[in-house]
């Protein structure tokens, strides 16, 4: 058995998917956390965690037990752990919450079983999720652009985030849960919007690379999905057409409701503007500035 000494605590971060034109493509990690502390292990073969969730219940299915599963043990008896769950990741805020609990499902069976490959994990939680890109972030860290191959694994590539460019996130003080989310995306799309979002998606990693405030302005603009969400997403339509010195451009992060604002100038500035605008909807919400979270932080 690996876990020999406790408590042991597992971090894993948030992300912003989708980036504007890239759904189901692009995310970015943040630095919110979910942690995992196993206080103790029980060697009775059951193979279970017994989930203490310190921030109240999570209302929906665990994706901690799911990951945990999500590869036979290599024990013929695995343990049992008892673990204390904290969270900075708005349950159904679209900031990655159920990707960063079915990676620190899979973390804790490593701990059991042993290490596995990152691209052997993106694939597993992929397959739990139903698309990579919160999970790609999660994992790897930075921002991380992903795409199926026809063997059902998934291919990963990196992309820096200008170290200039600020991150805001505002999370209205309302759930949306992905499944409604996804509902309200059309099944067809016009030949048009597709081309539109692929050019996008284009610029935008050119942009990621030369750091071209212009370009990243021109690139997070989407024709895919956000238009569709709008009406679902407090504060959404507002934020969207902001024009502001400070602001580089925003999008919706993940499903929503959390909405991102990238800035090149003063946070604060764009934190008061954000601020304003949910109060103009008169929408409780948080603002934060977070960073970027890379592979090793935590």
């Amino acid at each position: 058995m690996r876990v020999l000494r406790v408590p042991h605590e597992i971090a894993v971060p948030g992300s912003i998917a989708n980036l504007g034109p890239g759904l189901d493509t692009l995310g970015l990690a943040v630095a919110l956390y979910l942690r995992v502390k196993v206080t103790r292990v029980i060697d009775d073969g059951a193979g279970r965690l017994n989930c203490d969730f310190c921030d109240g219940p999570i209302g929906g299915p665990n994706r901690i037990q799911h990951g945990f599963d999500a590869f036979p043990s290599a024990r013929r008896r695995p343990p049992s752990l008892d673990i204390q769950v904290r969270s900075a990741i708005p349950l159904r805020g679209g900031l990655g919450s159920s990707a960063a609990a079915t990676i620190a499902g899979i973390r804790l069976r490593e701990l059991v079983d042993g290490t596995r490959d990152g691209d052997e994990i993106l694939d597993a939680a992929s397959k739990i999720e139903g698309h990579p890109d919160n999970a790609a972030a999660a994992i790897f860290g930075g921002v991380t652009s992903c795409c199926a191959r026809a063997d059902g694994t998934v291919a990963v590539s990196h992309w820096p985030w200008p170290k200039r460019w600020r991150i805001i996130v505002a999370t209205p003080h309302v759930q949306l849960a992905t499944s409604v989310s996804r509902r309200a995306l059309p099944k067809r799309l016009p030949l048009g919007d597709t081309i539109f979002n692929m050019q996008h998606v284009a610029l935008l990693l050119s942009a990621l690379q030369t750091g071209c405030v212009a370009d990243m302005r021109e690139a997070l603009q989407d024709r895919t999905h956000q238009p569709y969400r709008q009406a679902l997403v407090p504060g959404l339509r507002r934020l969207l057409a902001v024009r502001h010195p400070d602001v580089i451009g925003v999008c919706l992060s993940g499903a929503g409701p959390t909405v991102a604002v990238f800035a090149s100038g003063n946070a604060g500035t764009v934190e008061n503007l954000l601020r304003d605008v949910y109060a103009r909807e008169r929408v409780a919400c948080t603002v934060r500035t977070v960073r970027v979270h890379r592979e090793g932080d935590a």
